[in-house]
């Protein structure tokens, strides 16, 4: 098997992320900024707005990086609510600043040997990559379910490109 360049897996988790906040940004424009934080009211159905929904991946994933960098692993919940980030240019800010603070970690690790350093997080010893990846299952976990609840009242179909 080739070996990869050192800065590959660094990459392509990037990548990752990065393609994650491009689909949320073009999510979020194709919402109409009444229906951002509509609340399904029937049983069974999502009981968060799109918006809410957006909002926490992307606070997944600030979380993450607080933890990784400065070691504060608080969810970011007191300025992610709805009353904070009340609309759409909120809301894109917010999910600017969340993507600074990512690349901002990334260039934390200087190769790919530290995403398998062990840092606390924040209860236990876990490989920097075991975390960076769980990140990305939750925000796009998050995301499809905003994409979800939007589809119950717009003619919005999921983009997962």
């Amino acid at each position: 098997m080739p070996h990869l360049p050192m800065s590959s897996l660094r990459a392509f988790l990037n990548g990752q992320f990065e393609a994650l906040h491009l689909r949320s940004l073009k999510f979020l424009e194709r919402l109409p900024e009444d229906k951002i934080f509509w609340k399904p009211l029937a049983e069974g159905f999502e009981k968060y707005s799109a918006g809410e929904l957006l909002i926490r991946s992307a606070a997944a994933v600030e979380q993450t990086f607080g933890g990784i960098t400065r070691r504060l692993w608080d969810d970011p919940f007191e300025w992610t609510l709805p009353e904070e980030l009340s609309g759409r240019d909120a809301i894109r800010d917010y999910l600017g600043e969340v993507r600074k603070a990512r690349v901002d970690g990334f260039a934390f690790f200087r190769d790919d040997t530290e995403l398998f350093r062990l840092i606390p997080a924040p209860e236990e010893l876990t490989p920097i990559i075991e975390i960076l990846l769980s990140t990305i299952d939750r925000a796009a976990h998050f995301e499809g379910q905003a994409q979800g609840t939007a589809q119950q009242i717009l003619p919005i179909r999921p983009d997962f490109r």
